[in-house]
């Protein structure tokens, strides 16, 4: 489907607690492609997307995002993907609206405010704009955290079963989001459990550990 490679992983080694999960692994993703991480827990799904997100050191090999290594400049490689992992990342004594405009903040982004509404819409938030997180339930506040990612306009997402505690109509509207993050030319690695029943998506079995 891609015509030209913007991220490319190779030779990639990865340990965690001094075992080997990722032993030399190579792809490369173009616009417009999922790259969907199964296998057994302990596989190294997780690893795999820290390791993407310069949350951990691998052992060897290189990641290069539009042909250039994310390591020399990774101020820039961070501003180009958001990052959704199994905790929500949000702050519960804040609104959903208050805990995204702060996400765009802390990015320098001046315009949280005109990407606001749209992400509210996505997920069917704007109902839930004003509630205090705490006093949401876990689904909602799993879409709190996915609305992030679309508030972000960025081309790489990082995804740590985006799926979890989602209802069906939740489920529809993520992939909605995804698939219009996809048209529009972006990216995204996601490590799931469940098909995530996407077209355009490509499988990366990691096996069993």
């Amino acid at each position: 489907m891609a015509s030209q490679i913007l991220l490319e992983v190779a030779d990639l080694t990865c340990r965690r607690g001094g075992r080997k999960v990722l032993d030399h692994l190579s792809f490369s993703l173009g616009p417009g492609e999922l790259l969907a991480l199964v296998g057994r827990n302990g596989s190294g799904k997780t690893t795999l997307l820290r390791a993407l997100a310069l949350l951990m050191r691998p052992d060897s090999g290189t990641v290069r995002w539009q042909g250039g290594d994310v390591c020399a400049d990774p101020d820039h490689w961070r501003s180009q993907l958001a990052w959704l992992g199994h905790l929500d990342g949000l702050k519960a004594d804040l609104s959903v609206r208050e805990n995204l405009l702060a996400a765009q903040a802390l990015r320098g982004t001046r315009r949280g405010e005109d990407r606001l509404d749209t992400a509210l819409t996505a997920l069917d938030l704007a109902p839930l704009a004003t509630r205090p997180v705490r006093t949401l339930s876990t689904g909602q506040r799993r879409r709190s955290a996915l609305a992030r990612m679309i508030m972000a306009q960025v081309p790489v997402w990082l995804l740590d079963e985006p799926l979890n505690a989602l209802d069906a109509p939740s489920q529809h509207a993520f992939r909605a989001a995804l698939d219009g993050h996809l048209i529009a030319g972006g990216l995204a690695v996601a490590a799931t459990h469940v098909n995530l029943d996407m077209p355009a998506a490509r499988t990366l079995d990691l096996g069993v550990p």
